[in-house]
């Protein structure tokens, strides 16, 4: 397994009235995260909220190409970024759900107590698969066939790369001291966007790659 320590290359917030940052997702432009009664539209290039549609968000969040979904109170409700209007809701897995990813046409539940990462059926919420994890799972995301979660046990959180058949740990990115990690998502390209929980803020991490890939919002911030 390859262990490094992750790079924090941006952090955004606090945001004014926001206390708390839990599910990330990006819909190729900009980044979303849950705050508990909205989900708010971030700019990464300058840093601001430019939008937030009010729904019950207290986890995970995913964005399938055309929709957002949202974890809240024992549902996942699917809601039109466009208009804010929730389109359909079903029922999440019982338990303590956290982080919530789109891939391969199913939604991916990241269970935090249970140490676990669920495959789910997106029109129905039936259970597909069952990853075991041995750390708390907080959020998860898919990026060029690879399955990352965020960890959080007491003051240490990272961001592991796992084999989806077996859960395997293949790499793992230690956050600082202290740094805990709500939410997780990939853009796609070379970040890793993590949400910092009850410190209300959001960080940049670069994601491990083969060949590094500057982004405009990378050369901003350099």
């Amino acid at each position: 397994m390859k262990r490094s320590t992750a790079e924090i290359v941006r952090e955004y917030g606090p945001f004014p009235g926001i206390d708390d940052v839990h599910g990330v997702t990006y819909d190729g432009q900009q980044v979303w995260f849950a705050s508990g009664e909205a989900v708010n539209a971030l700019d990464p290039a300058s840093g601001q909220t430019v939008r937030a549609i009010a729904v019950p968000a207290t986890a995970g969040t995913a964005f399938d190409g055309q929709h957002l979904y949202q974890i809240a109170s024992g549902q996942i409700r699917k809601v039109d970024p466009q208009t804010g209007a929730v389109l359909a809701v079903i029922p999440a897995p019982e338990g303590s759900n956290s982080g919530l990813a789109w891939a391969e046409g199913s939604l991916w539940v990241g269970q935090y107590a249970e140490r676990k990462i669920l495959q789910l059926d997106p029109q129905t919420g039936a259970i597909l698969r069952s990853i075991e994890s041995n750390r708390f799972v907080t959020g998860v995301t898919w990026v060029d066939g690879e399955l990352w979660h965020g960890t959080w046990e007491g003051d240490e959180s990272d961001l592991r790369h796992v084999d989806p058949a077996t859960g395997e740990v293949l790499e793992m990115l230690d956050m600082p001291e202290g740094v805990r990690v709500s939410g997780l998502e990939a853009d796609g390209a070379a970040r890793f966007y993590c949400g910092g929980g009850n410190s209300g803020t959001l960080r940049a991490v670069r994601r491990p790659k083969r060949d590094e890939i500057k982004t405009p919002v990378d050369e901003a911030s350099d």
